[in-house]
């Protein structure tokens, strides 16, 4: 099973998620992954800008025309998902570690990276039909997507258990038959624990109690409201969700099913592959990818080669 975001749409209206971002950076609230601490700007990194990285002439020849012909390019992107990508208190800007990797990405490649806010079932069409340029939003590289897209590694994560502070349910990681279990829709934590309650209801035991939410910042603020008692979501976004909650939050267990997060983009589109790869792992080689994860705190999902397509 691979694992990872697989997200759908957004829940929250603007108010109600610049609200409960807000909760993230005070450390009050609901958050993601892998970050910082409390609400301080070291913590979430929004002070802490990654310099500018230089064009490499010989990769931005390799993008296709249509792309760098007016310099921008454009990515779709579902920010509610810190801290990989959230929006700012300000309630507009999107801000996040794949935000800072997009915009090094797109220098490389002589380029201003535009993030664009989408409901996640959309990133992809909107790649296939020309309305984005690439989609960076934690999306797990596997067969089914790279079936459509071409998909360049940069980042690795797994599936992590979380509860309240302390496990006071006394949750098994291994067993959550009969538990009020939440996760994202149309991510790949919908299909694990469909398996799981499959696996409970097969030995006789009673369904796990799936509550299914729009926004992963719906499900860390489901559990800390005790509407449920787990949750299962990214390994980064489980453990920011730990780190900005004042330990409100809890990681039970080790991550698993590890997979790698791919850059999407339109497939077979020349060298335009190639290039985000070569940028990735430029980035890579020079220390601004190391720069940016430490920025964020998601070192421990750090890869030492890009790929593509996970070859």
């Amino acid at each position: 099973m691979t694992t990872a975001r697989t997200r759908s749409v957004r829940s929250l209206t603007g108010i109600a998620l610049s609200a409960l971002t807000a909760l993230v950076l005070t450390g009050c609230g609901a958050g993601g992954d892998g970050s910082g601490g409390g609400g301080s700007a070291e913590a979430t990194g929004t002070d802490a800008p990654i310099p500018a990285v230089a064009k490499d002439d010989r990769l931005a020849a390799m993008v296709p025309a249509e792309v760098r012909q007016d310099g921008t390019w454009v990515v779709g992107t579902d920010p509610t998902y810190p801290p990989n990508e959230f929006t700012a208190p300000d309630g507009t800007t999107i801000i996040g570690m794949e935000v800072d990797l997009g915009n090094a990405i797109a220098q490389k490649l002589g380029l201003t990276a535009k993030f664009e806010q989408s409901q996640f079932s959309g990133i992809i069409p909107g790649i296939t039909g020309g309305r984005y340029e690439a989609g960076i939003s934690s999306f797990t590289i596997n067969d089914e997507r790279t079936k459509v897209l071409d998909m360049v590694g940069y980042f690795s994560a797994g599936t992590s258990l979380a509860t309240r502070k302390g496990n006071p349910d006394g949750i098994d990681p291994n067993d959550l038959c009969g538990k009020a279990v939440g996760v994202q829709q149309g991510t790949v934590q919908v299909e694990d624990v469909q398996a799981r309650t499959k696996k409970c209801t097969d030995e006789g035991k009673p369904a796990i109690q799936v509550t299914e939410l729009q926004a992963q910042t719906d499900v860390t603020l489901a559990l800390n409201s005790n509407r449920i008692v787990a949750m299962l979501a990214d390994s980064p976004v489980a453990a920011y969700a730990q780190t900005t909650t004042n330990g409100a939050v809890e990681v039970v267990g080790q991550p698993y099913d590890t997979a790698p997060y791919g850059v999407a983009l339109k497939k077979n589109d020349g060298q335009y592959a190639q290039a985000v790869q070569g940028a990735v792992q430029s980035l890579i080689d020079d220390g601004t990818y190391t720069k940016i994860l430490d920025k964020w705190n998601v070192a421990n999902g750090a890869i030492a080669t890009s790929s593509i397509n996970g070859g």
